[in-house]
């Protein structure tokens, strides 16, 4: 069975539990003392994979009754699983229901890029509660992935009914930045499209069949109940509105309320797993005056006072908490970013409007960790 570790690590900052070393979340190996390792879903931990006796303690699984996933060559997935009779994938893999040929080489190098993006995500929505249901559990809505290679058919990267399909020529770095200086967007990455589509999928389970928060929603987003196609077919051929920051979060927000919730639900995980990390590796932040919290003003005015950063944070914190460090953290990394010669870490302003949205999300997922 598992063993429990939260001591020695962080749900965001890893340590090797045989040496101490720091560990990347994608580490199979301990390049300091040469341990084995797996990331355990359940304990959010890497954990040394060593056999019968020196496997006896707190960090650690016995490699007799677990090894890493099947995918481990195929997608470089580090998960452990339970030994069996055949090779077995992990939770996060297991979701994935079509991938390129073994014998598509460039797409399989997209691939491996796209599932390690799709672990870090999962493995931030199981830190969060939020539900991950597969469609083994639920076959018309259960969660699944198509990662394909528009190399070789017509591939539209999206959310239908649970179903995520994901471009897999958006894992080449060329690629993706021509279509992200095509499409005037500040930012594109492949953990931006997953989180992107994974709001459209908590808007179906979160959402749409709950009165309650639906009517906030449309109160909060708009009607989700106009015209869709015709919303894009808009946006791409007129763009956004020139105001579109007043109440947005991006300019591809504006095209719909369901897109404006997605992006929100999108930039919340950017800025709560941003801040979580930050928070694992004990690194102060300077903290916001509590007016310039209600002023929302872009980063570069932000006012900075005394370094703090609590040991624990509350189960749920106030959004307004989360903004205010945030603000700080956006504005430092852009500094620091800039005298790299970089672009910024994060290219955009929350203005109120888009501020009540995130708050809006922070919410919907407070209700379902408090059950």
């Amino acid at each position: 069975m598992w063993r429990r570790t939260r001591v020695a690590c962080c749900v965001r900052d890893f340590i090797c539990p045989n040496c101490g070393q720091h560990l990347a979340f994608e580490n199979s190996v301990c390049l300091n003392c040469g341990s084995a390792l797996g990331f355990s879903l359940e304990d959010t931990a890497l954990l040394v994979i060593a056999p019968g006796e020196q496997s006896d303690h707190g960090g650690a699984v016995d490699s007799n009754d677990y090894q890493l996933c099947a995918n481990l060559h195929l997608a470089e997935c580090n998960w452990l699983v339970e030994k069996g009779p055949v090779p077995r994938l992990c939770a996060s893999c297991m979701l994935t229901r079509t991938r390129p040929g073994d014998n598509d080489v460039k797409a399989l190098a997209a691939f491996a890029a796209a599932e390690n993006a799709k672990r870090r995500l999962i493995a931030e929505l199981v830190d969060l509660k939020l539900p991950i249901i597969g469609r083994d559990e639920d076959p018309q809505y259960g969660l699944a992935f198509d990662l394909l290679s528009s190399e070789h058919e017509k591939v539209m990267t999206g959310h239908h009914n649970g179903v995520i399909t994901l471009d897999l020529a958006e894992g080449d770095d060329v690629h993706r930045e021509q279509l992200r200086v095509a499409m005037a967007e500040p930012y594109r990455t492949l953990l931006g499209h997953f989180r992107h589509e994974f709001g459209h999928y908590y808007w179906d389970r979160l959402i749409r069949d709950n009165p309650a928060r639906l009517d906030a929603f449309r109160h909060r987003f708009g009607d989700e109940r106009s015209d869709y196609a015709g919303a894009l077919q808009r946006h791409y051929g007129e763009g956004a509105s020139p105001d579109w920051q007043t109440n947005h979060i991006s300019a591809y927000a504006a095209s719909h309320p369901w897109e404006d919730w997605a992006e929100s639900f999108a930039h919340y995980l950017h800025i709560t797993d941003t801040l979580e990390m930050v928070h694992a590796l004990n690194f102060p932040l300077g903290q916001l005056e509590p007016a310039a919290a209600n002023a929302l003003p872009s980063g570069d005015t932000a006012q900075h006072s005394m370094p703090s950063m609590p040991e624990d944070k509350p189960a749920v914190e106030p959004f307004e908490r989360i903004l205010e460090r945030w603000l700080v953290l956006s504005v430092a990394c852009n500094s620091i970013n800039r005298c790299m010669g970089l672009p910024d870490l994060y290219p955009f302003v929350i203005s109120p409007g888009a501020a009540g949205k995130l708050a809006f999300v922070h919410e919907t997922i407070a209700t379902v960790t408090q059950v």
